[in-house]
């Protein structure tokens, strides 16, 4: 049975699409403001279960694929930048750093499974023009953490430990295991 992906966003369709597991896409309109005593954890969960169960009640029977992901560093959560003064502010903080992306994988079918996968990543020190020519590229803007990994950004990416395709927005082992587990035909 065929995936509903609950999300607008190219990278995740891009490396399902890698992976050979076929999709529809029904995105998800939710609201992703953090709650001021929510963990980072918890957040990644609610948000990627919100976004699944938004899409399941237009599509009873189907499963629901949903991700949220999630830059931490030094205690602050990222997520997209709202403006382009923000993606720098981000990018300082990530300058010489190393910060962790979470994402949580919600699949919703017969019963519901969500995993939270965790990638370390080590960014180059950064300079200020640097920062800015990024910024200029518009890639940042609608990246958690304002920055893609697998584009102009993987020039800052000193090192990565855990999942590449976590970093990207998708944990592609992770879908592939829920997907095995809630017993889907991946073909």
């Amino acid at each position: 049975m065929k995936l509903i992906l609950a999300s607008a966003s190219p990278r995740r369709a891009e490396l399902l699409r890698a992976a050979g597991i076929e999709f529809d896409v029904i995105a998800a309109d939710i609201d992703e403001t953090m709650d001021a005593e929510e963990w980072p954890d918890g957040y990644v969960r609610r948000i990627a279960q919100t976004k699944a169960e938004a899409v399941r009640a237009q599509a009873p029977g189907r499963p629901v694929l949903a991700a949220d992901t999630i830059v931490i560093v030094e205690g602050q959560v990222l997520g997209k930048p709202a403006d382009t003064t923000d993606a720098k502010r981000m990018l300082r903080l990530l300058s010489g750093r190393e910060h962790t992306v979470m994402t949580a994988v919600y699949l919703a079918h017969r019963t519901v499974e969500v995993r939270v996968e965790r990638s370390v990543v080590e960014f180059l020190p950064l300079t200020d023009a640097e920062i800015d020519w990024y910024v200029a590229s518009g890639e940042p803007m609608d990246k958690a953490g304002a920055y893609a990994i697998q584009g102009l950004a993987s020039r800052f990416t000193a090192r990565i430990n855990g999942s590449y395709s976590n970093v990207v927005g998708l944990p592609v082992a992770v879908v592939y295991q829920l997907c095995t587990n809630a017993g889907l035909l991946i073909s």
